[in-house]
């Protein structure tokens, strides 16, 4: 709303309470204890109804608060940070306030991740890196032991791209844009070939696809692909992506912020879950059936993975997306079976719905991929978000991503250990 200052004889823009609420990213209630802190000055609507408040004053204490408490404790006393990037409502997710799975399904990876970085949508867009990169990763990467995952050679390789970029200490939004488009088509390069006649061209989906599966993909696999990466780009503040905003936050240089979550993605209970929901469906393909494989696996204390999600009350939509396209593939018809039936027979011990690690097992089972694929799937659509995320800290204070820590040790001082 806007409202005549007479006195100074123009328009000054004014803010209603709910208006002011969300442009500070607090409740309606906080806004006041603002008025009456002395930070916020309010004026009385005609009529005497509600207050409104200078949109100059609110957006000044808004950038106030981003840069002296932009981590701070969230209602649950659990850190809160202010992000324009990811939002989460019930069993939805928007990336820049677009929904996200409409997104996935009407444009490439590429084209979602320069959105997510930049707002703006460029059609069209490819990455690509140059021979100098790409041949300083694939050396690093080769040298590893013959056991090595591909998390593994993704790590490496980002260290050794960083050795061969010089420029790698310029934190500007154009340099870290462009060290973006370098690294994503990078690490992908640094991956094995299945195939001896695979060439490195296409969208960076047809890249990824011969380094995860030996099969000649059709139209349809590479559009299943190419969704699950735009649908993995970003998810708010996953632990990896927490990991990547502390070390963008000591000024640690973007190849080194992609390190940091490539090092919290190889746990169970984020990257490499994909890889237990393949092994579970390929048990459940083996035997035909769900239920002896579900019991074993709740008789063991184990959790069944793929299912649940504690953002979600329903069914994760990012699930939900690759089902309907996995549905188009004749050959993803048994993992997609045995997927109904460990959902179906989970249900009658508890009510949890699949979850994209489920459609993720169900894509790589079904399209002769490894169980580690879904966890490289992951970790190369999540570095855009990662860089995306780091865009943002190096924006922000630096080191304000540090907590206090709550001691509980013996009260000092204690004698010297003898």
């Amino acid at each position: 709303m806007r409202d005549h200052d007479p006195a100074s004889g123009h328009e000054d823009p004014r803010l209603s309470t709910r208006e002011a609420a969300e442009l500070l990213g607090v409740k309606p209630e906080t806004v006041y204890a603002y008025v009456s802190r002395g930070q916020l000055s309010s004026r009385r609507t005609p009529g005497g109804r509600g207050s409104t408040f200078d949109a100059r004053e609110v957006e000044a204490l808004a950038r106030r608060n981003r840069r002296e408490t932009g981590g701070s404790p969230g209602p649950g006393g659990e850190l809160s940070v202010r992000t324009r990037l990811t939002f989460i409502d019930k069993n939805r997710y928007y990336f820049r306030g677009v929904d996200a799975t409409e997104l996935a399904a009407r444009h490439s990876y590429e084209e979602v991740a320069e959105w997510l970085w930049t707002g703006r949508m460029s059609p069209g867009t490819t990455f690509t890196a140059p021979a100098s990169s790409v041949t300083a990763a694939r050396r690093a990467a080769d040298a590893l032991p013959e056991h090595s995952g591909p998390t593994d050679r993704l790590r490496v390789a980002a260290v050794a791209a960083a050795v061969a970029d010089p420029l790698r200490f310029d934190l500007t939004g154009e340099a870290v844009l462009g060290t973006a488009r370098i690294l994503i088509p990078t690490l992908v390069s640094a991956l094995p070939p299945k195939r001896r006649d695979h060439r490195d061209e296409g969208s960076l989906a047809q890249r990824l696809w011969g380094r995860l599966s030996g099969r000649p993909p059709a139209e349809a696999h590479l559009r299943v692909l190419d969704t699950a990466l735009a649908l993995l780009v970003d998810h708010d503040l996953a632990a990896s992506t927490l990991a990547v905003r502390v070390a963008a936050s000591a000024r640690a240089h973007t190849y080194a912020a992609v390190s940091a979550g490539l090092g919290v993605l190889e746990g169970p209970l984020h990257g490499a879950a994909s890889g237990l929901a393949h092994r579970l469906l390929q048990e459940v393909l083996d035997l035909g059936d769900a239920a002896p494989v579900i019991a074993q696996e709740l008789r063991a204390g184990r959790r069944i993975p793929g299912l649940g999600h504690r953002l979600y009350p329903g069914e994760d939509p990012r699930a939900r997306a690759l089902f309907a396209l996995l549905e188009e593939i004749p050959e993803a018809a048994p993992a997609l079976a045995a997927a109904r039936d460990i959902v179906a027979t989970t249900a009658r011990h508890t009510p949890l719905h699949a979850n994209v690690d489920l459609a993720l097992g169900v894509l790589t089972a079904s399209c002769g991929m490894e169980s580690s694929a879904g966890e490289t799937i992951f970790a190369v659509a999540r570095t855009a978000g990662w860089i995306a995320h780091a865009l943002e800290e190096y924006g922000e204070r630096p080191l304000r991503m540090r907590p206090s820590g709550h001691y509980v040790g013996p009260k000092p001082p204690q004698p010297l250990p003898g």
